[in-house]
Protein backbone atom coordinates (compact mmCIF):
# COMPACT_ATOMS: atom_id res chain seq x y z
CA UNK A 1 0.00 0.00 0.00
CA UNK A 2 1.18 3.27 -0.72
CA UNK A 3 1.28 5.93 1.77
CA UNK A 4 -0.56 9.66 0.93
CA UNK A 5 0.38 12.31 2.14
CA UNK A 6 -1.43 15.17 3.96
CA UNK A 7 -4.21 16.71 2.32
CA UNK A 8 -2.62 20.38 3.68
CA UNK A 9 -0.96 22.43 1.20
CA UNK A 10 2.66 21.94 1.66
CA UNK A 11 2.39 19.52 4.30
CA UNK A 12 4.92 16.61 3.10
CA UNK A 13 4.01 14.12 6.21
CA UNK A 14 2.29 10.94 5.61
CA UNK A 15 -1.21 10.87 6.11
CA UNK A 16 -2.88 8.75 9.27
CA UNK A 17 -6.79 10.03 9.63
CA UNK A 18 -9.52 11.03 7.31
CA UNK A 19 -12.01 14.20 8.17
CA UNK A 20 -15.01 14.26 6.54
CA UNK A 21 -17.68 16.90 6.58
CA UNK A 22 -21.69 16.11 7.06
CA UNK A 23 -23.29 19.35 6.29
CA UNK A 24 -27.08 18.54 6.86
CA UNK A 25 -25.77 17.64 9.94
CA UNK A 26 -23.32 20.58 10.89
CA UNK A 27 -20.76 17.09 11.88
CA UNK A 28 -17.25 16.97 11.26
CA UNK A 29 -15.65 13.25 11.37
CA UNK A 30 -11.96 12.68 12.27
CA UNK A 31 -11.15 8.74 11.86
CA UNK A 32 -8.44 6.33 11.14
CA UNK A 33 -6.95 6.63 7.09
CA UNK A 34 -9.46 5.24 5.39
CA UNK A 35 -8.52 2.39 3.21
CA UNK A 36 -8.74 4.33 -0.30
CA UNK A 37 -8.75 8.36 -1.21
CA UNK A 38 -12.13 9.39 -1.27
CA UNK A 39 -12.60 12.93 -3.30
CA UNK A 40 -14.92 14.62 -0.69
CA UNK A 41 -12.89 13.80 2.10
CA UNK A 42 -9.11 15.02 3.82
CA UNK A 43 -6.67 12.62 4.69
CA UNK A 44 -4.20 14.29 7.52
CA UNK A 45 -0.95 13.77 9.16
CA UNK A 46 -0.99 13.52 12.94
CA UNK A 47 -0.03 17.09 13.74
CA UNK A 48 -3.32 18.74 11.83
CA UNK A 49 -5.35 16.13 12.96
CA UNK A 50 -4.57 16.85 16.40
CA UNK A 51 -4.88 20.85 15.68
CA UNK A 52 -8.21 20.17 13.89
CA UNK A 53 -10.27 23.51 14.65
CA UNK A 54 -14.33 23.03 13.01
CA UNK A 55 -16.96 25.71 12.20
CA UNK A 56 -18.66 27.65 15.04
CA UNK A 57 -21.74 25.36 15.79
CA UNK A 58 -20.54 22.03 14.35
CA UNK A 59 -20.12 19.00 16.37
CA UNK A 60 -17.10 16.80 16.13
CA UNK A 61 -17.09 12.71 16.10
CA UNK A 62 -13.40 11.85 16.61
CA UNK A 63 -12.25 8.26 16.70
CA UNK A 64 -9.88 6.98 17.85
CA UNK A 65 -6.29 6.93 15.11
CA UNK A 66 -4.41 4.35 17.64
CA UNK A 67 -4.66 0.74 16.41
Amino acid sequence: MTARPCSKVACRAEAVATLTYDYADSLVVLGPLAIRHEPHSYDLCPRHAERLSIPLGWQLLRHSLAS
